[in-house]
Parts: C-alpha cells; sequence; structure tokens
C-alpha cells in the first residue's frame, strides 16, 4: 500500500555501506523506520543530505504492515529551511530536540496535532532572527499537552509545591522525592505561561536556563518509559548566555 505524508527526520543510524536506517515522525502513520539505500552517485534521489535531524520531508512509500523498514518510493523537501542549517545554535538545538523527540515518539502512532505542533513550531525557528534561546523549553513544556501529561495551572497557587510524578501542583508533600520546591514550582508555572512570541521577555542566564531543562526532562523520564540521558545536551547546555 502507497502512503503519501509530510515526515520529520528523528534519527539517522549508518548500516552497512551504502544504507541507512532513518526514524521519522510521519503525518499519516506515526513512528517509522525506513531502510534507505544511499547512491554512490550525485543522480539518485535517497541522498545523505536530506535525512539531517529534523528535515521535513514530503514522501511516498511502500507501506508493509509485517516489515519493521519500510522503503521509500519518492521523497523530496517538504519545507525548505533557511537558518537551521546554518546558525550554530540552530544546529545543536535541533540536533538536541531531534534526540528527544527519537525518544518521546518512540510509540507514537498517528497523531495530527502533535505532528502539527512540531512543524509549526521548526517553522517559527527557522523563521526567527533573535529571542530563541528558550525556544526548547517552551518546545519541550508545549509537546507534554500532546503525550498526555500536561501539568493544569488551576492548581496552582503561592508556595505551592510541584509533583513531577503526578504531573500537578500540590500543597501537601508526596511521599517521594520527585517534586520541586516552592520556588521551581513558581518557575514552571511561569514556564507553562510562555510561548514562543513573548518567551524573549523573560530574562534567565545559562544556569537557570540549564535547570530547567534538567527539570523538564526528569519530568519526562518519569512519564515516558525507558527514556535515558540525552547525548547532545552538553553541547546545548553551553549555548546562549
Amino acid at each position: 500500500m502507497d502512503v503519501k505524508t509530510t515526515a520529520v527526520v528523528l534519527r539517522t543510524i549508518k548500516y552497512g555501506d551504502s544504507s541507512l536506517i532513518v526514524d521519522m515522525l510521519t503525518e499519516q502513520m506515526g513512528r517509522v523506520s525506513f531502510l534507505v539505500r544511499t547512491p554512490k552517485t550525485q543522480k539518485g534521489k535517497l541522498k545523505k543530505q536530506l535525512f539531517q535531524p529534523l528535515t521535513i520531508l514530503s514522501l511516498v512509500f511502500d507501506y508493509r504492515q509485517r516489515s519493521s523498514l519500510q522503503r521509500i518510493r519518492d521523497i523530496a523537501i517538504a519545507v525548505p529551511y533557511i537558518t537551521i542549517p546554518a546558525v550554530a545554535p540552530k544546529i545543536a538545538t535541533a540536533i538536541f530536540l531531534a534526540e528527544f523527540l527519537s525518544y518521546v515518539t518512540r510509540d507514537e502512532q498517528r497523531n495530527t496535532p502533535l505532528f502539527e505542533y512540531i512543524v509549526s513550531s521548526l517553522r517559527w525557528l527557522d523563521d526567527a532572527d533573535s529571542g530563541y534561546a528558550n525556544f526548547h523549553l517552551v518546545f519541550m513544556m508545549r509537546l507534554s499537552r500532546f503525550i498526555g501529561f500536561w501539568p493544569n495551572l488551576d492548581d496552582y497557587c503561592e508556595g505551592c509545591l510541584f509533583d513531577l510524578r503526578e504531573a500537578r501542583f500540590t500543597t501537601v508533600a508526596p511521599l517521594h522525592n520527585d517534586v520541586l520546591k516552592a520556588a521551581e514550582a513558581r518557575q514552571v508555572c511561569t514556564l507553562m505561561r510562555m510561548s514562543y512570541s513573548n518567551m524573549h521577555v523573560f530574562r534567565m542566564n545559562r544556569s537557570q536556563r540549564n535547570r530547567i531543562t534538567d527539570i523538564i526532562l526528569l519530568f519526562y523520564r518519569l512519564h515516558v518509559a525507558d527514556m535515558p540521558e540525552m547525548k547532545s545536551l552538553a553541547v546545548l547546555k553551553e549555548l546562549f548566555d
């Protein structure tokens, strides 16, 4: 069965001398893995450059339910980036978010709102000239709405705690240590009010931004099975002042 869809590249693994295994999040089928034979000449369509992290592709593939690796029949760039492949902080951000999404969406089936959120966010990042230092924070926190553990701001009150396991604000300390005290719970509340359009007004230094990044990743590890440490996090933490 031929499937025509838009897809976001998440991870690429070299397979043999002339092939790649490419994991993508597709609009029509959710997560799909592809076996891609890369050409030895420049004439072939399936060039390695098409499979850089978070590239948005338009493709047709022959879906076979019993196969773990699908075959691409036709492919093209769906959203040509201008700045993401050329600006160092954006390159590092894209690499980190591709790794993050490769784990968070590992078992994702078709989820159109999630897919549209990711694509629209990447378009925003590519268009941004400045003020995107907090992009990964807003992206990750708002993504939780589509994954299923978005905290309810209605429960927030001054001085309350944030239970990372239950994804809720509380005035009673839970019987475990995965909880944020009042000061950091307030930061979570602030973060949830941030958007791409207003995040530039929330001033953070590198240390504060990195701490919030660690909190968000802990939050995800408590809700996403077998989510490891992000290998690309160290580079991201050196970005922005």
